[in-house]
C-alpha cells in the first residue's frame, strides 16, 4: 500500500492516478474526503485525516510500504502554517514511518535551507533533516516554483479585462517547473528503491520573468503590486491575515532573490527526469 499525504493538491492529483495506473494500491489521506472523491473513483482508498493530527497519521500507516508526503502549510483552509504542516506534520509522518517500517518520499523545495528568509523553506529544511536522521528509508524530491500554483494565483487576481496582478516589478528571472515533471520524479522515487538516500532536484529548462509568465498565461500585459505594498503587507498583515502576509513575503523574495536554476546536473545524474518548457501554466 502506498500512502499519499496531501493527495488533493496539484502534485497529488498527478501522482495518485499514475500510481494507480501502474497497478499499485493507493491510500489518500485528506482532511475532507469529499475533496478526493474523483481519486476514489479511480480506485484510491480515502482516509480522512490531517497531517497535524499525530494519531490519525499513525493510523493511516497501517499496511503502508511507502508514503509520499506532499502537504504544504503556506496557504489553505483552516489556516495552516509551515511550522505546523511542513515541519511538525512531516515529523509525524517520519515517526509513523519509523514505527511501521515504511519508506518516505518527501516533497521539498530547491532552495530549502536552515537560514532562508522565508519560513516555508526553513520548515522544509527542518523536515528534511529530521527525516535524514530518523533511520527511515527516504528520498527527497525538491522542486522549483510550481507553474500551476502561481498560475492559479495570477488567474484569481485577473480584472474584468483579463489583466492579472504581478507582485513586484516582475522582471526577476524565476525557474518555473511543470507539476507533471515533479510528479514523474515522485512516482519514480516511490517505485525505485535504489533512489533511497537521494535528494533529487527538479526544475524547468528555462527561467522566466513573472511578467513573461503572466503574458503567456493571459495574452495581456499584467498589472503590478509595488514592492513597498508587499513589504507593508508582509510586515503588518500577519496578525489578521497570516496567509496573505506569507504570500506577500514570498512574492517579494521571488521578485528580488536569485530564483534561477540549472537543470543540467540533475539531468546528468538522473537521465530519466523530464524538464519541459513552461510558456504558461496549464489550467
Amino acid at each position: 500500500m502506498i500512502l499519499v499525504v496531501g493527495g488533493t493538491g496539484h502534485l497529488g492529483r498527478r501522482v495518485v492516478p499514475a500510481l494507480l495506473a501502474e497497478g499499485h494500491q493507493v491510500r489518500v489521506m485528506a482532511k475532507a474526503a469529499g475533496s478526493a472523491l474523483d481519486l476514489a473513483e479511480l480506485g484510491a482508498e480515502l482516509f480522512p485525516g490531517d497531517i497535524r493530527d499525530r494519531e490519525r497519521v499513525f493510523a493511516a500507516f497501517e499496511g503502508v510500504t511507502v508514503c509520499v508526503s506532499a502537504a504544504q502549510g503556506l496557504v489553505g483552509a483552516e489556516n495552516p502554517t509551515p511550522a505546523a504542516v511542513d515541519r511538525d506534520g512531516n515529523r509525524n509522518v517520519t515517526d509513523a514511518a519509523a514505527t511501521s517500517g515504511a519508506a518516505v518520499v518527501l516533497l521539498s523545495a530547491v532552495d530549502a535551507s536552515p537560514d532562508h528568509p522565508l519560513e516555508l523553506q526553513r520548515m522544509k529544511w527542518a523536515a528534511e533533516e529530521y527525516l535524514r536522521a530518523s533511520g527511515v528509508p527516504w528520498t527527497i524530491i525538491r522542486g522549483t516554483v510550481f507553474a500551476e500554483t502561481w498560475g492559479d494565483i495570477l488567474r484569481a487576481s485577473a480584472n474584468s479585462r483579463g489583466r492579472v496582478q504581478v507582485f513586484g516589478r516582475g522582471e526577476n528571472p524565476t525557474n518555473f517547473v511543470r507539476v507533471d515533471d515533479v510528479a514523474a520524479a515522485v512516482v519514480r522515487a516511490v517505485t525505485d528503491p535504489s533512489l533511497r538516500g537521494h535528494t533529487i532536484e527538479v526544475g524547468g529548462p528555462q527561467d522566466l520573468t513573472f511578467n513573461d509568465f503572466a503574458r503567456g498565461l493571459t495574452g495581456h500585459e499584467p498589472r503590478h503590486v509595488p514592492r513597498i505594498a508587499l513589504r507593508v503587507m508582509g510586515a503588518v498583515a500577519g496578525p489578521v491575515k497570516p496567509q496573505l502576509a506569507r504570500l506577500a513575503r514570498a512574492a517579494l523574495h521571488m521578485d528580488t532573490a536569485d530564483m534561477t536554476f540549472d537543470t543540467r546536473p540533475g539531468l546528468t545524474a538522473y537521465p530519466w527526469l523530464t524538464s519541459r518548457p513552461v510558456a504558461a501554466a496549464p489550467p
